[in-house]
């Protein structure tokens, strides 16, 4: 069974706004392109996808754009070239190598976990919401940015049940960012 692995930039607040962290550097693009060649597939809601579409997708020329770094082109091929499947209940039709996943949310998702592969990839706010009450995600990365914002939406805000948690593993970036991967812990009750 692929997991379902849930990352997201956050500050220390608890902040999921993609502008409230720190601008992205060459370290942290490394890590964001590695975790994107550890999933088969991206899992995205309307809000997610549309912004990532039009931030990463390549031009139809073909040629990145002048403003992207060379240190910025291993995350853009990764995410651009990746399987994505899109949840929305607005969009009628997608393309970027997407598709719309149709029906009930969990068993969705749960068919697209049942099959082969290495994992699946999730980011947000509201679809992440959804996954974890169902219990479907296997994985929590938090890019814990050293930053208070102050306002904005906030991780798993309304979450219906208290989920525990056990570190697996954690990165340190020069930058003072900590990437902090959790399980969920599973009673055995």
């Amino acid at each position: 069974m692929r997991p379902l692995r849930y990352s997201i930039n956050v500050t220390l607040d608890g902040c999921c706004h993609h502008e409230a962290g720190l601008p992205p550097d060459e370290e942290s693009m490394r890590y964001w392109a590695a975790e994107m060649e550890r999933a088969d597939a991206l899992l995205f809601g309307r809000v997610t996808y549309e912004m990532m579409e039009s931030a990463w997708r390549r031009p139809a020329t073909g040629t990145w754009p002048d403003w992207m770094d060379e240190w910025q082109l291993p995350f853009a091929e990764a995410i651009d070239g990746a399987k994505k499947h899109v949840v929305s209940s607005t969009l009628s039709d997608v393309d970027w190598n997407a598709e719309l996943l149709p029906g009930d949310l969990g068993q969705a998702v749960e068919r697209l976990k049942k099959e082969p592969g290495e994992g699946l990839f999730v980011s947000g706010v509201t679809l992440p919401l959804a996954l974890a009450d169902l219990g479907l995600i296997d994985e929590y990365v938090f890019v814990v940015q050293p930053i208070l914002a102050g306002h904005g939406p906030t991780l798993l805000a309304g979450l219906r049940e208290r989920i525990e948690l056990e570190l697996v593993d954690r990165q340190e970036f020069t930058s003072g960012v900590f990437a902090l991967r959790y399980r969920p812990t599973r009673s055995t009750a």
